[in-house]
């Protein structure tokens, strides 16, 4: 047996719909570019494929994933040929759930000043993570109509908020502060946990008993806490005060684009899904975007970060480097697609960032 193929780690990449079907093609360019020593194999789980034998996930397929990969690399899921949108729902909430990728997380990064629209925000400036609870809130699902169509209709949507799934992203959120450092080196000092549980009781009310009690187990970590709302507004008034910031499902996705926003947009925006110890996902924050699918016109920046992150994750941080450095450069030299300054198309960029891993 080759004791060389035998360590590489194994990818899955599943690409996805629209725009996902460009912009992770050139983050495998990028990867294979680096020398990363990966096998990758490719999955066709899609619109394409629902709308030809209506397969959303295959039989086994999440516990194919989590037996035979080392990790999941995914484009983005929608597609306007599929109105319900179930096969989006069934691939990447199934892949969430059902793998119990219970910590979203989602760096908040800025690689150039010229990407920022907040005036006088340098990179030095913005290097914060949003860490996401992933399998639980309005997500589930949860909830009914009664007399729809009527005037009497009533709608009731649940947030779902479980001790164990809290404890567990608070218990993460701690720890990656006390275990990850900032771009430039230096050490982690602060979680806020982001709520709204002035309207939300309930809820809220979980979240901060188990914030206290596990804040409580890390005096060296600065425990903070914003209403959601609050989180916002100073999100745009002053970035460089976050460091990692902790929430719930819902909240956590609406203050990550925000947060994209700042770093250049969705195109820039990575994140990864993670269990500990187990098979992990990888994707960008941004979606499938029809309106734009085919044209060669995505940002694939957002992707080829992506890639970084999960060779990080996976142990493989000198190729993570190449490639962020990679993607900087292009940056700086306005290599890039037309988001953000640039002439270049999806391609084009990615061509570009793969040639300069490689030297």
């Amino acid at each position: 047996m080759d004791s060389k193929k035998e360590s590489r780690k194994r990818i899955a990449v599943i690409p996805g719909d629209g725009i996902g079907q460009e912009v992770i093609p050139q983050a495998v360019k990028v990867i294979q570019a680096s020398g990363a020593a990966v096998e990758l194999t490719d999955f066709d789980w899609g619109a394409d494929r629902y709308l030809r034998d209506q397969t959303t996930v295959p039989a086994d397929g999440f516990a194919m994933l989590g037996r035979d990969f080392d990790a999941i690399l995914v484009g983005a899921f929608g597609d306007p040929r599929v109105k319900t949108n179930i096969h989006a729902k069934e691939i990447l909430l199934g892949m969430r759930f059902k793998m119990d990728l219970y910590a979203n997380v989602r760096p908040v990064r800025l690689l150039d000043a010229a990407l920022c629209p907040l005036k006088g925000i340098e990179p030095r400036d913005m290097d914060f993570v949003v860490l996401r609870e992933n399998t639980e809130g309005v997500y589930t699902d949860a909830g009914g109509v009664f007399k729809q169509g009527t005037p009497d209709e009533i709608a009731i949507q649940e947030d779902i908020n479980t001790r164990k799934g809290v404890e567990r992203i608070i218990r993460y959120a701690f720890q990656y502060c006390e275990r990850e450092t900032k771009v430039d080196g230096s050490p982690r000092k602060k979680v806020l946990m982001c709520d709204k549980s002035n309207a939300m009781t309930h809820a809220g009310g979980l979240w901060q008993r188990v914030f206290k009690e596990v804040s409580g187990e890390h005096p060296r970590i600065t425990a903070q806490h914003m209403y959601v709302d609050a989180l916002c507004m100073q999100m745009v008034r002053d970035p460089r005060q976050f460091d990692v910031i902790v929430t719930n499902n819902m909240f956590g996705d609406i203050i990550t684009d925000l947060a994209a926003g700042l770093q250049g947009g969705l195109g820039m925006a990575a994140s990864g899904n993670i269990h500990p110890g187990r098979t992990s996902m990888f994707e960008p924050v941004h979606g499938s975007a029809p309106p734009i699918a085919g044209k060669n016109m995505a940002n694939p920046f957002g992707a080829i970060l992506t890639a970084a992150m999960m060779l990080a994750h996976l142990g493989m941080e000198a190729e993570a480097v190449k490639i962020e450095a990679a993607v900087l450069e292009a940056v700086r030299q306005k290599k890039t697609t037309q988001d953000i300054g640039g002439a270049l198309g999806t391609r084009e960029a990615g061509e570009w960032v793969a040639e300069r891993v490689s030297k």
